[in-house]
Formats: structure tokens, sequence, C-alpha cells
């Protein structure tokens, strides 16, 4: 609903940052999040909003930020693309593909050193992120030192609009597995409880062990690669191909819960819309400052 929303206001260009959606994706962040404390740290990619939200980022400032007002979590300057909510554990997106794999091991071997146990760090990542050289290294490194990460792909079968197959000459688990690193997957990805029960067992390892865990979760974006629109039209994908999805998506089915549930959402994001305009926007005086 919140990205609903982001859609509707879009072409009104009160939205001053690029958007990558996460409609479709939810019960991904949902279960994977429900089974996190605040302790924990999750290392988001720029297709970020359901984990910034499931993982308790305040909507105001949320809203704030996309529309580059000083009260936004980075004073405006950040946008959709570069989230972060430390105080709830979000520690930043990046814009950079796979960029952040390698910080979430870095702060997991950090709090290693320091003797903080019963800590999990995630590093959350589409599946395109797992062509790049800082995802190899990074499973290498995690292997090695051990350190208390669950790298969590959500595998929609996309980077941009080339499928797997274009771009991929190996297979997922078997390269994760030969670094030593403990593989799961889950293939209901548009059902949070099955996220909730599948991912605790691999979160679970992680925060026992303290030793790092590979969890794939399928899914499927219904948006655009960026933006507020549906893209069908291009012809990569077909809309036929996401009829399961769809007909699996509880989000998609009508229920006198949800309906109690819009009315209490509506009210959530009306409020935090009323707080970003009254936000002033940032002055030539902010340029730069937090800047070191």
């Amino acid at each position: 609903m919140i990205e609903e929303r982001i859609i509707e206001l879009y072409p009104s260009d009160q939205i001053q940052s690029p958007v990558h959606l996460s409609i479709g994706q939810e019960a991904v962040a949902v279960g994977v999040c429900a089974n996190l404390s605040r302790s924990d740290w999750i290392f988001i990619n720029y297709r970020g909003h359901a984990f910034y939200l499931a993982k308790g980022g305040p909507l105001p400032e949320f809203f704030a930020e996309l529309m580059g007002r000083r009260a936004g979590l980075s004073k405006g300057k950040a946008g959709s693309m570069h989230l972060a909510a430390p105080h709830q554990g979000v520690i930043g997106a990046s814009a950079v593909v796979a960029s952040t794999i390698s910080h979430a091991v870095g702060a997991a071997l950090a709090a290693k050193i320091k003797g903080e146990s019963n800590r999990v760090f995630v590093a959350n990542f589409g599946d395109g992120a797992t062509e790049q050289g800082v995802f190899h290294e990074a499973l290498n490194f995690a292997s090695l030192h051990q350190t208390p990460v669950l790298f969590l792909c959500e595998d929609n079968g996309l980077a941009v609009h080339a499928t797997t197959n274009e771009r991929q000459s190996f297979q997922l688990s078997a390269l994760v597995q030969s670094y030593g690193i403990p593989f799961f997957q889950i293939d209901s990805g548009y059902d949070p409880e099955v996220v909730y029960d599948q991912s605790r067992v691999a979160i679970n390892i992680v925060r026992s062990e303290q030793r790092p865990v590979f969890l794939k979760v399928q899914t499927a974006r219904y948006m655009e690669h960026v933006g507020p629109g549906e893209d069908f039209h291009f012809g990569y994908r077909s809309r036929d191909a996401m009829r399961n999805w769809y007909a699996n998506d509880p989000l998609n089915r009508d229920s006198e819960e949800l309906k109690l549930m819009r009315v209490k959402i509506l009210d959530e994001i009306d409020a935090a819309l009323a707080f970003a305009r009254s936000s002033p926007f940032p002055s030539s005086d902010d340029l730069l400052t937090d800047v070191e």
C-alpha cells in the first residue's frame, strides 16, 4: 500500500528519487525480518523498501526522504536507493549491485572479534548480484573466518531485463556449498508464513553456531525494474508467467482482516505524508553538511 501510494504520487514529481519497488516481493522481507531482533543488522540493496519497513524503519522519515525533504532519514540527500535506519538495524543500501555484501561480512567479523555473540548480520541482494566478484570474495572470506552472516538472495530470475539463463553458467547451490556454506532454498516466496518458518531454520544456525549460511528465496517482481509502472510490453517476460504468483499472493485476496488492516494503514500513510510535506526542502547551507 505504501508503494501503491508512491506510484500514485510519482507523476506529480513529489517523489524526488528514482524508485525500485518491492511489490510482489514483500513476503520475503516480512518473513525474514520477523525472525530478527533490533540488534541484528541487515544490509539492504536499492530495492529495499520492503526490508526497511519490515525491520521497523520509520514511515514519516521514509516518505520525507523520498520527497527530498530535510526531515528525511538522510536529510533528503539519499533517496530511495540509499535508505538507512541504524537504530532499527537497517545499515544502509547502495545503488551499486552487490556492494553491501562485503559490508555485512565485515560487520559480522567485527562483532565476532568483539565477542558479541548471538547476533545475525544479513546481506540482502538479488540474484543478479551473484555474478559479481565481490559476492565470491565475500563467500570465501565469510567461510574462512566463520562470520555470522546470512546471505539472503531474493531470486526473481531477473537482472534488469536479463534472465538467469542469459547470465549464469553456474549452479548457485553448488557454488555456495563449494565454500562449505550450508544452502537453503524457499520456493514459496509469496507466502510470508512459509518464509518465516523456513528462514528461521537458517537464521537459527547463524545465531547459534555463529557461522555463515546461504538462503535463496524464489520471488517475483511485479513492477518494472525501476519506476512506478509495469513493463510487460518489452517482451522479456510475460504476464501469463506471473499468474501463479498473483494467484498465490495473500495480498491479492479479499478478507475482512485485510480490509481492517487497510483502513489503519491508510491512516498511517496519510499521517506520514503530512509529516513529509510539512518538512522544508534542504537549502544551499545543507549541501556540504554530514560530509567528511
